[in-house]
């Protein structure tokens, strides 16, 4: 039976009764990777809501632990090589099914950050996929839930120094790691500064309030301490699966002295998974949390800088998702999604609205745009991070716990800077990065990547071949399925003139137009800003 549409209550008052291909493809690229012809008809035929909800209950995929081990990494070769892990999350990101619910997880992953250039245990690879696997699980479920299981998680848990922390010794001097304690409340959960509802500061004489002191770190730390590795089977490749289960508590290493937090009160001997529980229950009821995730979240998939007013929206729905649920995922992305300012033209003209396109996620939806394909089914692409030679971002491949860029990172010296506004995704912008991402595409679009290792086959581009000796109607394809028509006439009209230039007399020559054309619209302006 095919799902009811979707509730529109508390998001776009009006949505298009049947959206045009421009509408249908501008939706498409918000919540997944990538629109085909038949997903912008699918969306022209159901509308919005429904396509939404089809998509929310769309099978997952193969997990990636699962493929992991289908592909042979757990062998002693692999012991400590995370390598692996990149394969894997190109593999999700570009061949999978579920657009949506991959496109959640990786928004996740740079919510809940764990790098795998900070994980180097043995079956450092499989405690990566588990992370992944736990993320995926939880993009449609909900974030106290979520919470817990990125805070018992190996890969955190060696990330954040959870694993293995212990309570303090007076005789020795040793204190609890404060690492997590610090990084859930700072960047998990509730932030630096108390905030409204909508996302702006509270201010107290014209200044904003702190959220948390040094001594709500000390006494939340001890409450992270006696975790680590379920002792069922071990942590050679071979026999992973203490890094696929969650921590589990050591009692004689765990704090059990009263900790006082954020104003509540865990009392002296409460049981360590009792006072874990009590902790992350205090942070997922902070009135923090709903607008400082919910605006990271309008930004990884919609805006940099949203509206006050569309942060409010959403954070009410992340307190009640209209049944009494608090922190209903699922309920939170349906909103983001349909808001009206998300789903609005007249955003298409507004200066301050949209985002840069992350590079990974140009790379995947190329990828899947035209179809590209690993031969041997290895994906055989590697850190692809470097910002001279690469594309300068990676999946799961942050420099730090703080992301590959912060929410609030203004450029400097631009007029985004004199304007107040944030751009995140420019802290990956610099003059190596700009030329590293174009040579690298150029490369990548002509040949594949690592083709003859199993990495990725050059796509055919069937379609487009078909179109290469009429300039106009190519730029016209290229410019609904990459841009959801948004390039401007100016920028058509350079393509289109600078392609004609190329000899499509031979099968050479027009699959150079093709290159071309793809290649030009993929480093134009008007594509890497996406509205």
């Amino acid at each position: 039976m095919a799902p009811a549409p979707i509730s529109t209550s508390n998001v776009a008052s009006v949505l298009a009764p049947t959206p045009t291909a421009d509408q249908a493809a501008r939706f498409l690229l918000q919540l997944q990777f990538s629109a085909s012809d038949a997903e912008i008809a699918t969306v022209q035929t159901q509308g919005f809501s429904l396509f939404l909800a089809n998509q929310f209950n769309a099978a997952a995929g193969t997990t990636g632990w699962d493929w992991q081990m289908a592909q042979g990494f757990n062998t002693s070769a692999f012991i400590t090589d995370v390598t692996p892990t990149d394969f894997m999350m190109w593999q999700q990101l570009i061949a999978s099914s579920d657009g949506l619910r991959k496109r959640m997880a990786l928004a996740l992953s740079e919510f809940f950050v764990v790098s795998s250039s900070g994980v180097s245990t043995p079956s450092c690879s499989f405690a990566m996929a588990q992370y992944w696997d736990v993320l995926v699980a939880g993009a449609f479920g909900n974030f106290r839930q979520l919470l817990e299981e990125v805070t018992l998680n190996p890969a955190m848990g060696q990330y954040l120094n959870t694993q293995g922390n212990q309570k303090g010794n007076a005789v020795t001097g040793r204190a609890p790691d404060e690492n997590f304690a610090r990084e859930v409340m700072q960047l998990f959960t509730i932030g630096l500064y108390q905030l409204n509802l909508d996302g702006t500061n509270t201010l107290l004489g014209g200044l904003p309030i702190e959220t948390y002191t040094q001594t709500d770190v000390t006494q939340l730390a001890q409450v992270f301490t006696g975790w680590g590795l379920d002792p069922v089977g071990n942590v050679a490749v071979t026999n992973p699966l203490s890094v696929r289960s969650r921590m589990v508590l050591n009692a004689a290493l765990h704090e059990t002295a009263a900790v006082t937090f954020l104003g509540v009160t865990i009392p002296a001997n409460t049981s360590g998974a009792v006072a874990l529980g009590m902790a992350l229950d205090a942070l997922f009821n902070h009135p923090n949390v709903a607008p400082f995730f919910c605006k990271q979240l309008i930004q990884r998939f919609i805006t940099s800088n949203p509206s006050a007013a569309y942060v409010a929206r959403v954070a009410i729905v992340f307190n009640n998702n209209g049944s009494g649920i608090r922190g209903d995922l699922k309920a939170v992305l349906v909103a983001i999604l349909l808001d009206a300012e998300a789903r609005s033209d007249v955003q298409l003209v507004a200066l301050t609205w949209g985002k840069l396109r992350e590079p990974m996620l140009r790379y995947v939806q190329w990828a899947r745009t035209f179809g590209a394909t690993s031969p041997t089914g290895k994906w055989n692409i590697e850190d692809m991070s470097s910002a001279g030679y690469r594309l300068g971002q990676s999946p799961l491949r942050s420099v730090s716990v703080f992301n590959f860029f912060r929410p609030g990172y203004v450029p400097p010296n631009t007029a985004l800077a004199l304007q107040g506004l944030t751009a995140p995704e420019f802290q990956l912008m610099n003059e190596s990065s700009v030329a590293g991402y174009a040579n690298s595409m150029m490369s990548d679009i002509v040949n594949g990547h690592n083709s003859s290792t199993g990495g990725l086959a050059a796509p055919a581009y069937v379609a487009e071949l078909a179109l290469a000796s009429t300039p106009v109607n190519l730029v016209n394809r290229l410019n609904l399925l990459l841009c959801a028509g948004q390039l401007s006439v100016t920028s058509q009209n350079l393509i289109q003139t600078a392609i004609s230039t190329i000899d499509a007399s031979t099968i050479a020559g027009q699959k150079n137009r093709v290159y071309s054309a793809i290649l030009l619209v993929m480093v134009s302006p008007d594509y890497l800003i996406q509205k």
